[in-house]
């Protein structure tokens, strides 16, 4: 141990100024007082008499430097002295008239905060009665209240020319979806969240530009898609329309007048022999899919038995395969929604326009057709696309939940007898047609979405149901719970807790094939 000495010499400050004790602070405990701000408050001090300047001791050791300091953090004993001094040396005349001025200010902001508040609430109902001409008058895009009254011309345009705008792709730095139809029906939906309104600016700033970054929009479009944009960006997407909004209308015509031609040239072949087969099938098939409103229209079957025939004829390779005609009906719903108000399970199809249905069918058929390009061995002979994702289904659940693979093979539960399904219609037959829709909003987000990635979703969504799969202790009671799971009432919430949880898995085993073997 050092002497005492070393120690002090240890402490020794050389040259450096210590500070002493510490002033007591204005409004530290008491509300601010600055002599220099309020010196009219002041009386003048009576002048001092000379002192003389006394030679401060340095201070040379840390002993004395913390007998120097120890009162700096002392509780103010002296504070009701410093308030004496204070409230002797104000004017009462200067208080009362400072406090008058205080309360005059603060009434003034309060009247601002309310004007304010009033002009919030006027530029509210200025727009919806935006959005309320809008939807009243004919499918038109009126960018502001002033500009309705001032653009004449516009309001004298004829039904036939309004229609055409509605049904067309702008070429403008416009995105699609905030002209024509679509316009009418978003005006009249539920009013948006803060979070939905800016993901929904996020989208119109990108689909505005003239070339859409379509990488961009796949992170974007991951998290789910506002439903007044989903048409375009699932035709972007799905690679049926280009980035390049100049292209985008010249495109859309020749494709739609490239299916028509195959409709001419196939369809009425759908009762020849070679043929009739599959037509009778997909006969068969369509009153089978879901929703049954929708199913139930004439015009709904004849159009989806069109696509489905044509579909068939144009891949001799696969032709039709049930749970097909499953795939179809996303895209249906989406590109409707494109020109109607409400959900389109209350709504008569019939009663749109002839063309605008078969822009609407010909656009479903186009990017269904991008779909199943990417999963096609699912539906050749044997089906050996499903057969292997079904295998690695079973060896990927047995790495992520042991218990739950052995309960099952316990109960001789095969997984192809309730995850066939799972794969040949991707999922639609287990969870209602709102989640699929949203679900397929990150599938056309991810590379290979329908295909790798939905292995992950599949797993994702078993392991979802373990407390009530190993309650579960018989052979039937397993097969008939897993065929029929309780998503009735799910929604976007739900849909995204398991896409976040198949994001986990395929970020764990994805880069990782030796996790899938034992």
């Amino acid at each position: 141990m050092a002497s005492d000495g070393g120690r002090k010499q240890f402490w020794k400050r050389s040259g450096a100024k210590v500070p002493g004790s510490i002033q007591h602070v204005y409004g530290a405990q008491h509300p601010p007082f600055d002599p220099l701000l309020h010196g009219t408050l002041i009386k003048p001090p009576a002048s001092k008499p000379p002192t003389t300047p006394v030679k401060l001791k340095k201070v040379s050791t840390f002993q004395e430097f913390e007998s120097n300091t120890s009162d700096a953090w002392d509780l103010g004993d002296d504070d009701d002295e410093l308030l004496a001094i204070a409230a002797e040396n104000l004017n009462t005349e200067v208080v009362m008239e400072t406090a008058h001025k205080v309360i005059q200010n603060h009434s003034k902001l309060q009247e601002q905060h309310k004007s304010e508040e009033e002009h919030l609430q006027e530029e509210k109902q200025v727009e919806f009665a935006e959005l309320t001409s809008i939807a009243c008058g004919d499918n038109r895009l009126v960018k502001s209240v002033s500009e309705g009254h001032t653009s004449s011309s516009s309001d004298n345009a004829s039904e036939n020319s309004s229609m055409q705008r509605s049904q067309s792709l702008p070429q403008t730095s416009t995105p699609p979806l905030v002209s024509g139809m679509a316009d009418y029906h978003a005006s009249v939906s539920p009013a948006l969240t803060e979070r939905e309104a800016s993901r929904l600016d996020k989208f119109k700033q990108l689909l505005a530009g003239p070339n859409t970054d379509l990488e961009e929009l796949r992170k974007l479009s991951w998290s789910g898609i506002p439903k007044r944009v989903r048409p375009i960006a699932w035709k972007l997407l799905s690679g049926y329309l280009p980035a390049n909004v100049d292209r985008r209308e010249s495109t859309l015509q020749r494709k739609r007048k490239e299916y028509f031609a195959f409709v001419e040239q196939y369809y009425d072949s759908r009762n020849d022999e070679n043929h009739q087969d599959t037509y009778r099938q997909i006969h068969i098939d369509i009153p089978r899919m879901s929703p049954e409103v929708l199913r139930l229209q004439p015009k709904v079957t004849e159009i989806f038995e069109r696509i489905l025939f044509i579909w068939a004829i144009r891949h001799p390779a696969s032709g039709y395969v049930q749970g097909i005609n499953d795939l179809v009906t996303p895209f249906f719903v989406v590109f409707v929604c494109e020109y109607i108000e409400e959900e389109v399970e209350n709504f008569d199809v019939s009663s749109l326009p002839e063309e605008v249905l078969q822009n609407i069918e010909a656009d479903s058929y186009w990017c269904m057709s991008k779909l199943l390009d990417g999963i096609q061995d699912n539906y050749t002979f044997a089906q050996p696309g499903i057969q292997k994702k079904v295998n690695m289904l079973e060896e990927l659940v047995s790495r992520i939940d042991e218990q739950v693979h052995r309960h099952l093979d316990q109960h001789e539960v095969k997984y192809l007898q309730f995850a066939f399904r799972w794969m040949n219609n991707l999922l639609m037959r287990e969870v209602p047609l709102r989640c699929t829709i949203r679900l397929w909003d990150t599938y056309q987000s991810e590379p290979e979405g329908f295909s790798h990635f939905h292995l992950y979703v599949c797993a994702a969504f078993l392991v979802r149901w373990r407390k009530e799969i190993l309650e579960e202790k018989d052979f039937q009671e397993l097969l008939i719970f897993l065929q029929n799971l309780p998503t009735v009432h799910w929604g976007n919430e739900e849909i995204s807790v398991l896409l976040a949880e198949a994001y986990r898995l395929k970020f764990a085993f994805a880069d990782a094939p030796n996790h899938y073997k034992k």
